[in-house]
């Protein structure tokens, strides 16, 4: 397995995206992991008799997606998470096709770390949530 991309390859204003659909075997998927089984995001008719009307995303999935992209293609293999600090903007429904966003915004060369903006937006251009995350690049070999 390759490293991913380490301090040295990258700058500030460098950017990222990519596109995830959301499915309901993702939500499910994700209620089993994190024990949340609320029926908001599994149950049909429970959700529909909501202010939402229909089932919704956990929050910390959209969360956990960002995560995956950060450890395995941007920055990449070897990254460490460090933190997130996520606002979430409007719900995530089942088969909204999110677009994620990560850009970077500081280099702390001395400490190895990067921060990112993050942002991510439904298929209708909607913000769905807004962040920074600080991640450990992988180590120059």
């Amino acid at each position: 397995m390759e490293s991913g991309t380490d301090i040295h390859h990258l700058k500030v204003g460098q950017a990222y995206s990519k596109d995830v659909v959301i499915t309901g075997e993702r939500v499910e998927l994700f209620a089993r992991a994190s024990g949340d089984t609320n029926p908001l995001h599994l149950d049909d008719e429970f959700a529909r008799g909501t202010r939402f009307g229909q089932r919704v995303a956990h929050g910390m999935l959209t969360g956990g997606i960002i995560g995956g992209i950060l450890g395995t293609e941007f920055p990449g293999f070897g990254t460490i998470y460090l933190s997130q600090e996520i606002k979430f903007i409007l719900p995530v429904f089942i088969d909204d096709m999110l677009t994620i966003k990560l850009e970077v915004k500081e280099i702390i060369k001395d400490k190895n770390r990067l921060v990112l903006s993050v942002e991510v937006a439904n298929q209708r251009g909607e913000k769905v949530a807004v962040g920074t995350a600080v991640v450990l690049p992988p180590v120059p070999e």
